[in-house]
Parts: C-alpha cells; sequence; structure tokens
C-alpha cells in the first residue's frame, strides 16, 4: 500500500486464514501456521491478530515463545493460563493479559469450563527491545470503562492503569451503541489498525462485519457509527 495516498485499506474477515481442528476454530488475519499470504504478513509492529473459538475443556499445550509481545483479549468465556514464571490466572472479557516472551517464556492456555466454549483474540507485536527478562501483566477494565468510549488497554508508558507494552504503540477498547457516534484522529506520521471483534460497524462510510480489520496510513479522522452495537480494537502504531 502506498502511505503516501493517506487511505486505509479494509482486510475482509471471510479472506482470513483458517485452521479448524476437533477443539479450534481459529480465523488469521496475517500469515500464521498454516496459512501464507506474502501481503498479509502484518501491518507496522502488528504481527499476529488470530480470533480464536475453543471448546470446553481444551486448549493450547505447553509451548514457548520468545522476543515478542503477546497480548490476549477475551470477548465471551474464560481462559486458564499457566506459565513457567509461576503465574495461574483466569483471564475473562474485559481483561488485557500481556506476556514479554523476551528471551523466553512456556506457557499454556486452557478452556477451564466443561460447558461453555471460549472466544478470544490473540494479538501479537514486536517489540522494540530484544532478549530482555520474560513478563507477565493483566488487568481488568470494567464495561463502564469502554462503554461509548475508547479506553486505552495496552501503552509503552502503562499509564491510566493499562497494561505495558514494550513497543510505540496504544491499544483502544470501545463498546458503541446505536446513537454513540465516537471519532478518533490518526495524527501525521501515525498509523493506525481497527479490529472490528464483534457487532457491525460503519467506519467513516464502510460498513464492516465482526473480523474485519482496517489499515489506516496516515492522517485521518475515524467516526464509528453503529446500528446494533458494536466492540473495536483500536491500535495506533508508529
Amino acid at each position: 500500500m502506498n502511505t503516501e495516498q493517506k487511505t486505509h485499506l479494509i482486510h475482509d474477515r471471510n479472506s482470513r486464514g483458517k485452521t479448524l481442528t476437533g477443539w479450534l476454530d481459529s480465523r488469521h488475519t496475517f500469515s500464521f501456521g498454516g496459512f501464507y499470504d506474502p501481503n498479509r504478513m502484518g501491518f507496522r509492529t502488528l504481527r499476529v491478530i488470530n480470533e480464536d473459538r475453543v471448546i470446553p475443556g481444551a486448549g493450547f499445550g505447553t509451548h514457548s515463545h520468545r522476543d515478542m509481545e503477546i497480548l490476549t483479549y477475551v470477548l465471551s468465556g474464560e481462559i486458564a493460563h499457566k506459565d513457567n514464571l509461576g503465574n495461574g490466572e483466569i483471564i475473562k472479557p474485559g481483561d488485557a493479559q500481556i506476556m514479554s516472551a523476551g528471551t523466553g517464556i512456556t506457557h499454556s492456555e486452557f478452556n477451564p469450563s466443561q460447558s461453555k466454549p471460549v472466544h478470544l483474540l490473540q494479538i501479537w507485536i514486536l517489540p522494540d527491545r530484544q532478549g530482555i527478562k520474560p513478563r507477565y501483566e493483566q488487568r481488568s477494565f470494567s464495561p463502564v470503562e469502554k462503554q461509548g468510549k475508547l479506553r486505552l488497554i495496552a501503552a509503552p508508558d502503562g499509564r491510566n492503569g493499562a497494561v505495558t507494552i514494550y513497543q510505540d504503540v496504544e491499544i483502544y477498547v470501545a463498546q458503541l451503541e446505536l446513537g454513540q457516534p465516537l471519532n478518533y484522529l490518526v495524527k501525521p506520521e501515525r498509523y493506525a489498525w481497527v479490529q472490528v471483534t464483534q457487532g457491525n460497524l460503519t467506519i467513516n462510510d464502510e460498513i464492516l462485519k465482526a473480523g474485519d480489520g482496517v489499515q489506516i496510513s496516515g492522517a485521518e479522522n475515524l467516526i464509528f457509527h453503529t446500528d446494533i452495537g458494536a466492540e473495536i480494537l483500536l491500535f495506533d502504531l508508529a
């Protein structure tokens, strides 16, 4: 994409990659695992957005990562996290959980429910430093904090109760209802990605549905509307 055009580009939900197993339904916005598209290798430092649905009692077995900022955001249900740092937490809707993999972290993620599936986003962002000591952080954000407004959930300085992320990126979440327009100005020399996580959304004149993503290159005033309700994640990127 020519960034000098200062335009935005829609990534349609139906063009995402898929991983379907007996326990996992995963959709990949960017190249991941067995899905490879040279035009979908990430956007700026945003490398992975996986939308995962995991059946009751199943999950991701113990595995390792290095030098990556990994954010988990749960849409419905719960996911149980364990790692070799000694953390054992339940991640619920409204929580933002981040791991800085650094020199190496080993963890597992399982759906602890025996009756309800879990629906979540796994997000990877390239860090601004390598070889750091691995770390874990988790914060909870109430519905009122994001209703009709953009709530900062991750930032390099961890301000306003956000989790700290080792990259020049700010991540916001917002829940919108009919009659609750919202706007966000992408500043010159900045970039943005908007991920529709639930519901239907109009950005300026573009109609989007859950799973769609929009990349924005350069200054643009984004105006959000919804007719049935929506939730979004917005990434403001260097």
